[in-house]
């Protein structure tokens, strides 16, 4: 049998065409993996932004909480204020009933020197009471005029005191917890009339 030497060696069939395949289908996988990549990307900032809210709104509540919890103890420190209030005249009253006893009224008087050692007793032990629970007194005397916790009722000269301070206590005061219960009640010095504006402190505004 002969052979055609043109075709010898030639590839036989569909071996004569090339495969172009491969290229396309890594080109294709390449723009997956990209889409991917995309996606991805896209989902890891859904999840960034996911977490920084939720991380603002777990401080909302701590700080909701906190403020609901602050306000319930001022409620609670403050909700007896018209009752300490009260006592507190209880106290004052205890202080003139003291004041209208003489020393030597209780030097020659026995009895009465007991009467008044019990008083001086019951108004400590309700100053301790006062005192475990919040409220303070306030007795200014001497002591420079403050408009967030005295009430000027009246301002009078004085050789003893410089201008603006408290030369009279008519009525002490008290705070709770810090908050001006009751204003004390003060009379503060000016300056004579012949010492001119006398610097700071001269003149008091007594409907402080």
């Amino acid at each position: 049998m002969s052979h055609d030497p043109a075709t010898a060696g030639a590839p036989q069939g569909a071996g004569t065409t090339a495969d172009t395949s491969h290229p396309q289908h890594a080109t294709d996988s390449a723009a997956r993996i990209a889409e991917l990549e995309t996606r991805l990307a896209a989902l890891e900032d859904e999840a960034g932004k996911a977490r920084d809210q939720a991380l603002r709104a777990m401080a909302e509540a701590e700080n909701t909480r906190r403020r609901i919890q602050r306000d319930a103890e001022e409620r609670e420190k403050f909700a007896l204020s018209g009752f300490a209030r009260e006592l507190t005249s209880v106290v004052d009253n205890l202080r003139r009933a003291l004041e209208t006893l003489p020393a030597d009224a209780r030097a020659a008087d026995g009895k009465l020197d007991q009467f008044a050692q019990g008083v001086e007793l019951t108004e400590r032990e309700f100053m301790a009471i006062l005192d475990r629970n919040g409220i303070k007194r306030i007795h200014p005397q001497g002591q420079p005029f403050d408009h967030n916790l005295h009430q000027a009722i009246a301002q009078a000269e004085s050789a003893e005191h410089a201008p603006g301070l408290v030369t009279q206590v008519v009525q002490a005061g008290y705070t709770l917890h810090g908050r001006i219960l009751r204003p004390a009640l003060v009379v503060v010095a000016k300056a004579g009339s012949g010492s001119g504006t006398g610097g700071p402190g001269a003149a008091v505004d007594t409907t402080a």
